[in-house]
């Protein structure tokens, strides 16, 4: 298993992503002084993305029914725990696009090659007090 979203679990049988990049920003707010640089604080924090991408050879690995899972999964609009192979919780997170390409196909449409792109968003989870990720069991 390289990661979970959910019950979703990224693996060879899957998907195998080949790309994982992730964005954390905070929010400062700031008020204008006169003859000095704007004072800024901290008003918590802002966007934590994770962008996903990999490649499905249906003929060698992935299988293309699990984007339509991903979909189905992301229909529904409720947040999924997000955990690594190594137990790394990063949170609990949303998915907010999927995009697919399809490439290298046969006669009858079917693509030897897809390229995917998936986009999920941290949200705030019950109860979170500090908003770490933290490494544990799931």
């Amino acid at each position: 298993m390289m990661m979970a979203l959910g019950t979703f679990v990224f693996s060879l049988p899957t998907l195998v992503y080949q790309q994982l990049q992730r964005s954390t920003s905070w929010n400062h707010a700031s008020s204008k002084r006169v003859g000095a640089r704007d004072a800024h604080q901290f008003v918590g924090p802002g966007d934590d993305t994770v962008e996903l991408s990999g490649l499905i050879a249906p003929e060698l690995t992935g299988d293309p029914a699990s984007l339509d899972t991903l979909r189905k999964m992301a229909d529904e609009g409720r947040p999924l725990p997000l955990v690594d192979g190594t137990g790394y919780v990063f949170g609990s997170f949303v998915v907010t696009s999927l995009s697919e390409t399809r490439s290298v196909l046969f006669q009858d449409g079917a693509a030897r090659r897809i390229e995917f792109q998936l986009s999920l968003t941290r949200t705030d989870d019950e109860g979170e007090s500090d908003g770490a990720g933290s490494a544990g069991s799931v």
